[in-house]
């Protein structure tokens, strides 16, 4: 017990506690698994620490600037009212130089140990929370969750980059995944919490559009999703493990949808359907990346030679030419 107390002490913290480490856990893996599914082989662990470093002290940025400008509405809902800063535990002031310090921490980081497309794009996904999402859409728009939740679908860019120094279809693909992921999945807990949405002031799709709607929205976002996620398999992408997977991930996420919609009001349903998306997204990824290293999967077609359409040979962006550490080079270190 002793032992443990300094690291339980210090996940209590209020700083951590801004940072929402169990968010940023899911963050992480959507950031990490793409970096195993890359051409490159398997990366150096050194690059894989840096990347994960600088993800979770970026994101912390996102989410302590989200809590100094959020403050007003914390205060007003009852699942928030215990944060530091509503709670007394931090002033305003400290919090904001606490959030921006480790953004720029993080910018650092991505930009002297991983490459600077990295760090350019892990700085995109936080400017894009901070001020689209938290400043403008949250309070102005029921979409807030559909255009703002793009930050969250910024780690896989993020992950890619930092191994390949590009961006390409295969990146904005998984890009894409969590872009429809988000919507059914926030909307669920909305659902749950749209009272104090209501009282806050906060224009969420079941506030606004009502509780039948946003189950409705729900299923058509979960509907566009599920062939979006099983396609790769079938464009020689990745292989007959991962469709599987895909398959009956998906299929579960349906089922708790439909269920959803044919329930009337709200029922523990949502509660259900938002947890499960949250393992429904991390073992989606966590499928991709062990596909890539298993027989018939997408490392041994490439050797074959029997890849299909190659949607990491679509160029989308580039990393100049020796923009990162040399001692960090994929292409140096796996094992080609």
């Amino acid at each position: 017990r002793s032992t443990l107390f300094p690291y339980t002490t210090l996940f209590r913290s209020p700083y951590s506690t801004l940072t929402k480490p169990r968010i940023i856990s899911l963050l992480l893996v959507t950031t990490v698994a793409p970096m195993f599914m890359t051409d490159r082989g398997l990366p150096p662990w050194q690059l894989v620490l840096w990347v994960a470093l600088g993800g979770y002290l970026m994101a912390g940025g996102a989410n302590t600037i989200n809590m100094w400008f959020d403050r007003d509405i914390d205060d007003r809902m009852t699942r928030t009212r215990l944060r530091p800063i509503p709670a007394g535990r931090l002033s305003p002031a400290v919090a904001l130089v606490f959030g921006v310090a480790l953004a720029t921490l993080a910018f650092a980081v991505f930009w002297t140990q991983v490459n600077h497309l990295s760090a350019w794009l892990a700085l995109g996904g936080l400017l894009f929370y901070v001020f689209i999402y938290t400043m403008w859409l949250k309070r102005s728009s029921t979409q807030n969750i559909v255009i703002g939740g793009a930050a969250g679908a910024f780690p896989p860019l993020v992950g890619w980059a930092a191994v390949t120094g590009r961006l390409d279809l295969a990146a904005i693909y998984l890009f894409a995944i969590i872009f429809y992921w988000t919507p059914p999945h926030f909307w669920a807990l909305a659902l749950i919490k749209r009272g104090e949405y209501a009282r806050a002031g906060v224009p969420m799709m079941p506030v606004v559009r009502g509780t039948e709607r946003t189950k409705w929205e729900m299923l058509l976002y979960t509907l566009l999703l599920l062939p979006l996620t099983i396609l790769p398999a079938f464009f020689g992408a990745l292989g007959p493990f991962y469709l599987v997977a895909a398959a009956l991930l998906g299929a579960r996420l349906l089922w708790y949808c439909v269920k959803l919609v044919r329930e009337a009001g709200v029922t523990e349903t949502a509660w259900k359907m938002y947890k499960y998306s949250l393992v429904y997204l991390f073992l989606l990824f966590v499928a991709m990346g062990v596909d890539r290293y298993l027989p018939g999967g997408q490392a041994a077609r490439r050797a074959g030679g029997q890849m299909g359409v190659e949607a990491d040979s679509v160029l989308i962006l580039s990393e100049p030419l020796g923009a990162e550490p040399d001692n960090l080079r994929p292409n140096g270190h796996t094992g080609h």
